[in-house]
């Protein structure tokens, strides 16, 4: 079983920058695919990035060329970089694991971080 934990959100500017982090205990992220979630205000939960087992990466083709998800294996944490952040990223983002192969479908991430508010003002 793996305990996940993010950190690194808050309050920013839109055009601003904010990087997530999502440190992992129990087990190595190297055994999982790792994936970022968010949930705007209202709306339900959806897929933002996520990084398989062998390090290719995945992206919510909207976010594409804004964020980056990346890891590192010694310290176990993996990271969201999210660049020219916009008021429409303003959500509570989440990091999960799940076996081994990525999934863009939250229902087959098997453990879940607690979330991170992330508020951008225009």
């Amino acid at each position: 079983q793996v305990q996940l934990v993010e950190s690194g959100g808050g309050l920013v500017q839109a055009g601003g920058s904010l990087r997530l982090s999502c440190a992992a205990s129990g087990r190595t992220i190297r055994d999982y695919a790792m994936g970022w979630f968010r949930q705007p205000p209202g709306k339900e939960r959806e897929f933002v990035a996520a990084i398989s087992w062998t390090g290719t990466t995945y992206y919510a083709d909207a976010l594409k060329g804004r964020f980056t998800i990346s890891r590192d294996s010694a310290k176990n944490t993996v990271y969201l970089q999210m660049n020219t952040l916009k008021p429409e990223d303003t959500a509570v983002y989440s990091c999960a694991a799940r076996a081994l192969w990525y999934s863009h479908s939250v229902h087959e991430y098997n453990y879940w971080g607690q979330g991170a508010q992330v508020t951008v003002s225009s």
